[in-house]
């Protein structure tokens, strides 16, 4: 669905065109109209010690429960997860393995029309997960195992590229500094740039992340790895403060334009509680604000706790951006 010309300015056009998900030949999100709408990516966590209870999944029925209950609602990919992604016991690579890989046969099996992502930094745990049919795998730490995005592309599967600031797997981040921006973006100049310089010192983090994630994406592609299958994450909290994090969500529009599908996983995070003041399991409001801002910038595809209500702020947007048409519009026209 091509959308109609529209006056820039406040309140004209939106800020760039989503760029749509392509995961083992399939275009994720495009309706049958041809109209586009961002994907949702739920969260099954096989773990104990999560920081949000409820997506706390060992069991393998209520985990698959979920799995069916996110399809239902309208997620097109599970993100399974088999190690809490913060400080936490220590959980090995066959671990790992056996809290995720069965699952996904199962979720494969069952559900065969949802694809499955899975979050792992370990390129051992991704070959046994793409092994059991895995379509994406979601690399939160950024390519601290180099030979993760090397079993995506030898299988053709999809990867996320992300930023942690030099962060390792398991750590939280401690007093993160990113130096002053120094090359300006559109949009600057407003609420603490310079005016006459036409840079905002606050776009020191943009200007990192977007060098890691074009850096690591052009690996990807090199590496077999299709360029729509090329999933680019700003990671928000991972290597950053909540400033830094408030900044890359108003920055979308500059993510977005790096060509690649953009991923935000804002869900219930710690920068929206300590924007709020609020422990995770109040952070709906927020995370759905956030949801509704990025998607508005062209974000791609959104890994939520939250589908059915993550699904509607994305159906709305993309009406008002005049991505996709409203479900039904009969006011007024009977």
């Amino acid at each position: 669905m091509a959308r109609r010309a529209a006056q820039a300015g406040p309140g004209g056009a939106p800020p760039a065109h989503v760029v749509p998900l392509v995961l083992r030949g399939r275009e994720v999100g495009r309706g049958p109209d041809g109209s586009l709408r961002p994907v949702v990516m739920a969260i099954v966590n096989r773990t104990t010690d999560s920081f949000y209870a409820p997506a706390r999944l060992p069991d393998d029925d209520a985990a698959l429960a979920a799995a069916h209950r996110a399809w239902s609602d309208g997620a097109q990919i599970v993100d399974v997860g088999g190690v809490r992604a913060g400080v936490g016991p220590e959980v090995s690579a066959a671990e790992e393995i056996d809290r995720v890989v069965p699952f996904v046969r199962r979720v494969r099996e069952q559900v065969p029309d949802l694809l499955v992502s899975v979050d792992t930094w370990r390129a051992s745990v991704a070959q046994a997960a793409v092994d059991a049919g895995a379509d994406l795998i979601n690399d939160t730490w950024a390519g601290h195992d180099p030979g993760l995005v090397e079993v995506a592309g030898a299988a053709g599967v999809g990867v996320v590229c992300s930023h942690t600031g030099g962060a390792t797997p398991r750590t939280d981040p401690y007093r993160v500094e990113y130096p002053w921006g120094a090359t300006g973006h559109a949009g600057a100049g407003r609420d603490g740039a310079d005016a006459r310089s036409g840079v905002d010192p606050r776009d020191g983090v943009l200007d990192d992340v977007l060098t890691t994630l074009r850096t690591s994406a052009a690996r990807a592609v090199a590496c077999g790895v299709p360029a729509r299958s090329v999933l680019v994450d700003p990671t928000h909290d991972f290597g950053k403060n909540t400033w830094h994090s408030l900044h890359l969500l108003r920055r979308t529009a500059e993510l977005a334009r790096l060509g690649y599908p953009l991923l935000m996983a804002l869900s219930r995070k710690d920068f929206v509680g300590e924007t709020l003041g609020l422990p995770p399991d109040e952070r709906l409001e927020g995370t759905l604000a956030a949801t509704a801002l990025a998607a508005w910038m062209g974000a791609s595809v959104f890994r939520a706790h939250d589908v059915g209500a993550t699904r509607r702020v994305l159906d709305m947007v993309a009406a008002v951006r005049d991505d996709a048409p409203p479900h039904g519009a009969l006011r007024g026209l009977g």
